[in-house]
């Protein structure tokens, strides 16, 4: 599902040179759950950011679904992303303006679906993370857990391979991020990969596999 053989990434001005990643190497099947921890600054977003494409290696190997993604043009590479990844943020980032139908509309649009597979799409995603009812509400009115929950169906409304989450629990309390957790495992037996990058030990030691990253580089602490 994704494989990545000796990434380096190196930052340039200048003055200074530095690495982000060092000879980063890591495998996740398809099917898995993986959880990424590190200290802050050890190049975990940097990895994210290259394993959804948003970024560009310096150094490596990556192949996404058996395609090396290395000296794709950008429009291949966003073809790819849309394609292929789902993208769940600390943030939510979703748009206060818009209900949640809309927020999880706009990936979707700009995939150029039509509006009766998008109106499938988007009703199939809110019922699946228990938010179905809530569709015509706005993210003001919902909880940061509630809010969470619709980031995830807009990232699954996009019937993504591998999903991607970054630091997903990050802005919740205990009781909201377990909730997050168990719905991100039941997406997981459903047959989603999943690759998620966590501070939260106790979360991080509920997944298949950790993975911690030190100084640009991946060790595996555990495989189920």
């Amino acid at each position: 599902m994704l494989l990545m053989k000796n990434i380096s990434k190196v930052f340039r001005t200048e003055m200074v040179e530095t690495h982000a990643l060092r000879g980063l190497d890591l495998q996740v099947d398809e099917g898995e759950f993986v959880a990424v921890t590190g200290p802050s600054g050890s190049g975990k977003t940097t990895f994210l950011n290259i394993a959804g494409l948003l970024e560009e290696f310096t150094d490596g190997e990556y192949l996404l679904d058996g395609e090396n993604v290395r000296g794709l043009s950008d429009d291949a590479r966003s073809r790819l992303r849309n394609r292929k990844i789902g993208f769940i943020f600390q943030g939510f980032n979703l748009i206060p303006d818009l209900n949640l139908f809309d927020n999880v509309d706009v990936p979707l649009r700009y995939r150029g679906l039509p509006s009766s597979e998008r109106k499938k799409r988007i009703e199939k995603a809110l019922a699946d993370v228990g938010l179905a009812s809530r569709m015509r509400h706005y993210p003001s009115e919902l909880s940061g857990g509630q809010q969470q929950r619709v980031a995830i169906a807009r990232a699954l409304a996009g019937e993504p391979r591998l999903l991607l989450a970054d630091e997903p629990t990050g802005n919740l309390d205990s009781q909201m991020a377990r909730g997050v957790m168990e719905l991100l495992e039941d997406i997981n037996r459903q047959g989603t990969t999943i690759v998620m990058v966590t501070h939260d030990a106790e979360l991080a030691a509920r997944a298949q596999r950790n993975v911690h990253i030190v100084d640009g580089i991946a060790n595996d602490l555990k495989r189920g």
